[in-house]
């Protein structure tokens, strides 16, 4: 339900949240304030945007894709603000550099363990292929080659990977390092630790919840408690609790596998297995052939799936490796750290689109 609109609503329903980080008799121009307050608005709607409508949808493919979406847009809105923000190379607190420095270095470690992961479960869905193509062949072979693919696919599927067990490491890391630093006679200064936190809180949130579900548990889901001067902080918390919580019950219930898509396959193997591995009598041939069409719709949906997903990693860390190197590049010339920010913007916006 729509509500209207008033022009002179204030945009912090809390005051003023920069009253006690700004210096004392200073206060931010209406350009500043309005920056930040745009910055925060559309990270407040990408988070209600992220509120899926069905409980069902948590851990599909396509949610996990759209999570991984809203993330780049945030990362690509920070180096906007950045570049309007005009704020110079000479103007960075080293402090700032160091932190945006070694928590791109997590990221980057964490998109390559999603990506390792993601490549695991497509190396699972070649199983699924020669499983669909044995049960095609000659009845005298066709159950010995399925049996044989099915297997294998039951053990590839339950094979730990060694880089998401570091990733909640990082992510504890991350955490740890959430709150803002503190900022001496720098107004530009503040809004950008004030957005930066922002984008690291849907961050940690977003990948949190990409590795418990990769990893097959919710011990180490991470529950993040945002101050309430934050104008997304309301949507973020609905957004946590419901997310969490629904992983929370789907391990809780006994589940090992949560990806949506991957547990509907699992599902059309488990009523497969048996006929392949017993036979069936003539009487079930009907009832055969229809678990077998249902297993190569749900191979295809989830390698359609894989491929969109991975897709989006990859343009996650595309983002946040072009943020490093420009940053990397300006330090080694001294410019403005705006100037190929804009640059990599405009190739980041064509890849979120």
């Amino acid at each position: 339900m729509s509500h209207p609109q008033n022009p002179h609503r204030p945009f912090f329903p809390f005051g003023n949240p920069f009253r006690g980080i700004l210096p004392k008799g200073s206060s931010l121009s209406p350009r500043l304030l309005s920056l930040v307050n745009t910055f925060e608005e559309a990270v407040a709607e990408r988070l209600r945007k992220l509120k899926p409508k069905d409980k069902e949808d948590i851990l599909s493919l396509s949610w996990m894709k759209f999570a991984m979406e809203l993330l780049c847009e945030t990362h690509v809105s920070i180096k906007t603000l950045i570049t309007e923000l005009e704020l110079p190379i000479c103007d960075w607190d080293e402090k700032w550099i160091d932190v945006y420095l070694d928590n791109s270095v997590k990221l980057l470690d964490i998109c390559i363990a999603f990506t390792s992961e993601l490549s695991k479960l497509n190396q699972g869905n070649l199983l699924l292929q020669c499983v669909l193509h044995n049960l095609d062949s000659p009845p005298s072979k066709q159950f010995i080659g399925a049996r044989s693919s099915l297997d294998g696919w039951r053990h590839h599927i339950s094979l730990k990977n060694p880089r998401l067990e570091g990733c909640f490491a990082i992510l504890d890391n991350l955490t740890g390092m959430l709150d803002l630093p503190k900022i001496k006679n720098s107004a530009k200064g503040k809004v950008l630790m004030r957005a930066m936190y922002g984008v690291k809180v849907q961050t940690v949130f977003v990948c949190s919840v990409f590795a418990s579900a990769f990893m097959g548990s919710a011990k180490k889901l991470t529950d993040l408690q945002v101050p309430e001067t934050y104008f997304w902080s309301e949507a973020f918390t609905d957004l946590q609790g419901l997310i969490n919580g629904e992983v929370r019950s789907l391990f809780s219930s006994g589940r090992v596998i949560v990806l949506k898509e991957l547990e509907e396959v699992d599902a059309s193997i488990k009523k497969l297995y048996p006929m392949v591995q017993d036979g069936f009598d003539p009487a079930e041939g009907e009832e055969f052939k229809n678990y077998v069409s249902d297993l190569g719709k749900r191979a295809d949906k989830l390698s359609v799936g894989l491929d969109v997903l991975t897709k989006e990693v990859d343009c996650f860390f595309q983002i946040i490796l072009s943020g490093r190197d420009a940053l990397l590049s300006n330090l080694r010339v001294g410019g403005n750290v705006s100037d190929l920010v804009c640059e990599n913007n405009n190739i980041e916006e064509q890849a979120v689109r």
